[in-house]
Protein backbone atom coordinates (compact mmCIF):
# COMPACT_ATOMS: atom_id res chain seq x y z
CA UNK A 1 0.00 0.00 0.00
CA UNK A 2 1.15 3.14 -1.00
CA UNK A 3 1.77 5.94 1.80
CA UNK A 4 -1.00 8.12 0.09
CA UNK A 5 -3.84 5.23 1.14
CA UNK A 6 -2.03 4.44 4.33
CA UNK A 7 -2.51 8.23 5.29
CA UNK A 8 -6.46 7.72 3.66
CA UNK A 9 -7.19 4.95 5.63
CA UNK A 10 -5.81 6.03 9.06
CA UNK A 11 -7.81 8.97 8.75
CA UNK A 12 -10.69 7.20 7.98
CA UNK A 13 -10.12 5.31 11.29
CA UNK A 14 -9.73 8.21 13.41
CA UNK A 15 -12.40 9.31 15.88
CA UNK A 16 -13.78 12.11 15.75
CA UNK A 17 -12.76 15.02 18.07
CA UNK A 18 -15.63 17.26 18.75
CA UNK A 19 -18.14 16.87 21.63
CA UNK A 20 -17.83 14.64 24.16
CA UNK A 21 -16.20 11.20 23.02
CA UNK A 22 -17.48 9.14 26.58
CA UNK A 23 -21.27 10.57 27.03
CA UNK A 24 -24.14 10.14 24.50
CA UNK A 25 -26.27 13.28 24.22
CA UNK A 26 -28.80 13.02 26.65
CA UNK A 27 -32.40 14.45 26.52
CA UNK A 28 -33.14 17.41 28.68
CA UNK A 29 -36.77 16.08 29.05
CA UNK A 30 -35.98 13.57 31.95
CA UNK A 31 -39.90 12.64 32.09
CA UNK A 32 -39.92 11.90 28.16
CA UNK A 33 -39.14 7.73 29.06
CA UNK A 34 -42.11 7.70 31.24
CA UNK A 35 -45.68 6.71 30.47
CA UNK A 36 -48.03 8.96 30.02
CA UNK A 37 -49.66 8.28 32.96
CA UNK A 38 -46.54 9.09 34.98
CA UNK A 39 -45.32 12.28 32.79
CA UNK A 40 -48.28 13.94 33.53
CA UNK A 41 -48.67 13.53 37.36
CA UNK A 42 -49.01 17.09 39.13
CA UNK A 43 -46.89 16.19 41.83
CA UNK A 44 -44.24 15.98 39.07
CA UNK A 45 -44.68 19.65 37.70
CA UNK A 46 -42.29 21.56 39.96
CA UNK A 47 -39.58 18.67 39.54
CA UNK A 48 -36.99 19.90 37.02
CA UNK A 49 -34.41 17.23 36.70
CA UNK A 50 -33.58 13.39 37.99
CA UNK A 51 -31.60 15.23 41.30
CA UNK A 52 -34.47 16.98 42.59
CA UNK A 53 -36.80 13.98 41.95
CA UNK A 54 -34.24 11.76 44.15
CA UNK A 55 -33.66 14.23 47.20
CA UNK A 56 -37.51 14.15 47.20
CA UNK A 57 -37.72 10.76 47.62
CA UNK A 58 -34.88 10.38 50.29
CA UNK A 59 -37.13 13.01 52.11
CA UNK A 60 -39.69 10.60 52.20
CA UNK A 61 -38.22 7.97 53.09
CA UNK A 62 -36.96 9.85 55.81
CA UNK A 63 -39.90 10.27 57.08
CA UNK A 64 -41.03 6.92 57.17
CA UNK A 65 -41.27 5.51 60.56
CA UNK A 66 -41.54 9.34 62.41
CA UNK A 67 -44.15 10.01 64.51
CA UNK A 68 -46.84 11.01 62.75
CA UNK A 69 -50.45 12.24 63.75
CA UNK A 70 -53.09 10.92 61.58
CA UNK A 71 -55.72 14.11 61.10
CA UNK A 72 -59.58 12.71 62.23
CA UNK A 73 -62.53 12.36 59.78
CA UNK A 74 -65.89 13.27 60.47
CA UNK A 75 -66.80 10.20 61.17
CA UNK A 76 -63.92 9.96 64.19
CA UNK A 77 -65.12 9.39 67.49
CA UNK A 78 -64.00 11.09 71.07
CA UNK A 79 -61.81 8.44 71.57
CA UNK A 80 -59.87 9.32 68.35
CA UNK A 81 -59.88 12.85 68.91
CA UNK A 82 -58.05 12.40 72.36
CA UNK A 83 -55.67 10.15 71.28
CA UNK A 84 -54.86 13.13 68.53
CA UNK A 85 -55.14 15.75 71.29
CA UNK A 86 -52.64 13.95 73.67
CA UNK A 87 -49.82 13.54 71.05
CA UNK A 88 -49.96 17.30 70.39
CA UNK A 89 -49.25 17.82 73.94
CA UNK A 90 -52.82 18.02 75.94
CA UNK A 91 -52.46 17.58 80.01
CA UNK A 92 -53.13 14.63 81.05
CA UNK A 93 -56.16 16.00 82.92
CA UNK A 94 -57.39 19.72 83.96
CA UNK A 95 -55.34 19.96 86.78
CA UNK A 96 -52.13 20.22 84.73
CA UNK A 97 -52.99 23.58 83.30
CA UNK A 98 -51.31 26.42 84.91
CA UNK A 99 -52.49 29.91 84.31
CA UNK A 100 -50.18 32.60 85.12
CA UNK A 101 -52.35 35.28 86.21
CA UNK A 102 -51.16 38.84 87.89
CA UNK A 103 -50.53 38.34 91.54
CA UNK A 104 -52.78 41.61 92.50
CA UNK A 105 -55.65 40.41 90.64
CA UNK A 106 -58.53 38.45 92.71
CA UNK A 107 -59.14 35.38 91.22
CA UNK A 108 -62.24 33.25 90.59
CA UNK A 109 -61.09 29.64 91.60
CA UNK A 110 -63.96 28.49 90.72
CA UNK A 111 -64.56 29.62 87.25
CA UNK A 112 -60.97 28.98 86.20
CA UNK A 113 -61.24 25.59 87.09
CA UNK A 114 -64.75 25.32 85.25
CA UNK A 115 -62.53 26.87 82.22
CA UNK A 116 -59.82 24.10 83.03
CA UNK A 117 -62.91 21.03 82.53
CA UNK A 118 -63.82 22.92 79.05
CA UNK A 119 -60.60 23.64 78.25
CA UNK A 120 -59.04 19.77 78.64
CA UNK A 121 -62.30 18.62 77.09
CA UNK A 122 -61.49 20.80 73.98
CA UNK A 123 -58.36 19.48 73.30
CA UNK A 124 -56.35 23.11 73.93
CA UNK A 125 -52.67 22.73 74.72
CA UNK A 126 -51.19 24.53 78.18
CA UNK A 127 -50.09 27.72 75.94
CA UNK A 128 -53.52 27.87 74.07
CA UNK A 129 -55.41 27.61 77.37
CA UNK A 130 -53.19 30.29 78.99
CA UNK A 131 -53.63 32.87 76.21
CA UNK A 132 -57.23 32.65 76.53
CA UNK A 133 -57.30 33.78 79.86
CA UNK A 134 -54.58 36.07 79.68
CA UNK A 135 -56.28 37.42 76.46
CA UNK A 136 -59.74 37.04 78.98
CA UNK A 137 -58.44 38.66 81.78
CA UNK A 138 -56.58 42.06 80.14
CA UNK A 139 -60.48 42.24 77.98
CA UNK A 140 -62.59 42.56 81.35
CA UNK A 141 -59.34 44.93 83.23
CA UNK A 142 -59.45 46.88 79.93
CA UNK A 143 -63.48 47.23 80.56
CA UNK A 144 -63.58 47.31 84.38
CA UNK A 145 -61.08 50.72 83.70
CA UNK A 146 -62.97 52.28 81.41
CA UNK A 147 -65.68 51.69 83.59
CA UNK A 148 -64.59 53.28 86.46
CA UNK A 149 -63.55 55.80 84.41
CA UNK A 150 -66.95 56.69 83.29
CA UNK A 151 -68.17 56.49 86.88
CA UNK A 152 -66.31 59.10 88.45
CA UNK A 153 -66.41 61.49 85.54
CA UNK A 154 -70.69 61.21 86.52
CA UNK A 155 -70.05 61.31 89.92
CA UNK A 156 -67.54 64.35 90.03
CA UNK A 157 -69.97 66.01 87.66
CA UNK A 158 -73.45 65.27 89.69
CA UNK A 159 -70.98 66.76 93.21
CA UNK A 160 -70.10 70.29 91.28
CA UNK A 161 -74.15 70.26 90.06
CA UNK A 162 -75.55 69.28 93.60
CA UNK A 163 -73.28 71.76 95.55
CA UNK A 164 -74.04 74.51 93.34
CA UNK A 165 -77.86 73.96 93.82
CA UNK A 166 -77.74 73.03 97.67
CA UNK A 167 -74.75 75.18 98.79
CA UNK A 168 -74.07 74.19 102.74
CA UNK A 169 -77.10 71.67 102.85
CA UNK A 170 -75.29 69.46 100.50
CA UNK A 171 -73.51 67.15 103.05
CA UNK A 172 -77.08 66.96 104.61
CA UNK A 173 -79.18 66.01 101.72
CA UNK A 174 -76.86 63.54 101.01
CA UNK A 175 -77.18 61.81 104.29
CA UNK A 176 -80.83 62.29 104.46
CA UNK A 177 -81.12 60.72 100.68
CA UNK A 178 -78.40 58.24 102.09
CA UNK A 179 -80.89 57.31 105.19
CA UNK A 180 -83.90 56.70 102.97
CA UNK A 181 -81.69 54.21 100.80
CA UNK A 182 -81.09 52.29 102.91
CA UNK A 183 -84.24 51.87 104.58
CA UNK A 184 -85.99 50.87 101.42
CA UNK A 185 -83.69 49.35 99.10
CA UNK A 186 -81.21 46.42 99.37
CA UNK A 187 -77.53 47.00 99.85
CA UNK A 188 -75.62 47.91 96.26
CA UNK A 189 -78.71 49.55 94.73
CA UNK A 190 -77.54 52.92 94.27
CA UNK A 191 -74.53 50.89 92.81
CA UNK A 192 -76.47 49.38 89.93
CA UNK A 193 -75.14 50.50 86.70
CA UNK A 194 -77.33 52.54 84.14
CA UNK A 195 -77.61 51.88 80.23
CA UNK A 196 -74.82 54.53 79.84
CA UNK A 197 -72.32 52.81 82.36
CA UNK A 198 -72.86 55.29 84.88
CA UNK A 199 -74.13 54.09 88.54
CA UNK A 200 -77.82 55.04 89.94
CA UNK A 201 -76.20 56.68 92.45
CA UNK A 202 -73.88 59.12 90.45
CA UNK A 203 -77.09 60.45 88.91
CA UNK A 204 -77.95 63.98 89.82
CA UNK A 205 -81.68 63.05 89.58
CA UNK A 206 -81.82 60.39 91.57
CA UNK A 207 -80.47 61.78 94.24
CA UNK A 208 -82.35 64.86 94.33
CA UNK A 209 -85.38 62.59 94.10
CA UNK A 210 -84.02 60.63 97.67
CA UNK A 211 -83.35 64.03 99.29
CA UNK A 212 -86.53 65.30 98.28
CA UNK A 213 -88.28 62.06 100.10
CA UNK A 214 -86.24 62.28 103.11
CA UNK A 215 -87.66 65.87 103.34
CA UNK A 216 -90.92 64.88 103.04
CA UNK A 217 -90.42 61.84 105.76
CA UNK A 218 -88.72 64.35 108.08
CA UNK A 219 -85.75 61.94 107.08
CA UNK A 220 -83.57 65.07 107.68
CA UNK A 221 -84.31 65.72 111.34
CA UNK A 222 -83.30 61.87 112.30
CA UNK A 223 -79.60 62.33 110.47
CA UNK A 224 -79.08 66.14 111.47
CA UNK A 225 -78.23 65.42 115.06
CA UNK A 226 -77.73 68.52 117.42
CA UNK A 227 -76.10 70.76 114.39
CA UNK A 228 -78.68 73.35 112.76
CA UNK A 229 -80.52 72.41 110.06
CA UNK A 230 -78.95 73.67 106.69
CA UNK A 231 -81.31 74.90 103.94
CA UNK A 232 -80.80 75.15 99.95
CA UNK A 233 -80.54 78.71 98.54
CA UNK A 234 -84.44 77.83 97.21
CA UNK A 235 -85.51 76.60 100.25
CA UNK A 236 -84.13 80.12 102.17
CA UNK A 237 -85.77 82.39 99.21
CA UNK A 238 -89.26 80.34 99.55
CA UNK A 239 -89.17 81.06 103.29
CA UNK A 240 -88.54 84.75 102.66
CA UNK A 241 -91.33 85.16 100.49
CA UNK A 242 -93.35 83.39 102.90
CA UNK A 243 -92.23 85.64 105.77
CA UNK A 244 -92.67 88.87 103.79
CA UNK A 245 -95.63 88.33 101.85
CA UNK A 246 -98.15 91.22 101.77
CA UNK A 247 -100.20 92.15 104.75
CA UNK A 248 -97.79 89.61 107.08
CA UNK A 249 -96.51 90.75 110.57
CA UNK A 250 -93.01 91.50 108.54
CA UNK A 251 -94.98 94.89 107.29
CA UNK A 252 -97.10 95.27 110.02
CA UNK A 253 -94.95 97.49 113.42
CA UNK A 254 -98.21 97.59 115.26
CA UNK A 255 -97.99 93.16 115.40
CA UNK A 256 -96.84 91.85 117.88
CA UNK A 257 -94.61 89.08 115.82
CA UNK A 258 -93.40 92.05 113.46
CA UNK A 259 -89.61 92.31 115.27
CA UNK A 260 -89.73 88.67 115.36
CA UNK A 261 -90.75 88.67 111.60
CA UNK A 262 -87.62 91.19 110.84
CA UNK A 263 -84.86 89.29 112.27
CA UNK A 264 -86.16 86.14 110.81
CA UNK A 265 -86.13 87.93 107.34
CA UNK A 266 -82.43 89.06 108.29
CA UNK A 267 -80.87 85.49 109.43
CA UNK A 268 -82.38 83.74 106.37
CA UNK A 269 -80.55 86.60 104.18
CA UNK A 270 -77.32 86.49 106.05
CA UNK A 271 -77.55 82.44 105.33
CA UNK A 272 -77.96 83.15 102.17
CA UNK A 273 -74.97 84.66 101.36
CA UNK A 274 -72.98 81.94 103.24
CA UNK A 275 -74.27 79.84 101.17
Amino acid sequence: MSSENQEVAATEQAPALSGDTNTPTQNTDWKASLSDEIRNEKSLENISDIESLAKGYVHAQRLVGADKIPVPNKFATEEDWNKVYEKLGRPNDPTGYKFNLPEDKTVDEAALKGFAEQAHKLGLLPTQADGVVKFYNDMIGQELSEANSIAEAARNKATTELKTEWGQAFDQKIAAANQVVASVFPQGFMSMNMEDGTKLGDNPAVIKAFAMLAERMGEDKIVQGDGPIMQTPKQIDKEINSLTAPGSAYWDKNHPGHQDAVAEVLALREQKQTV
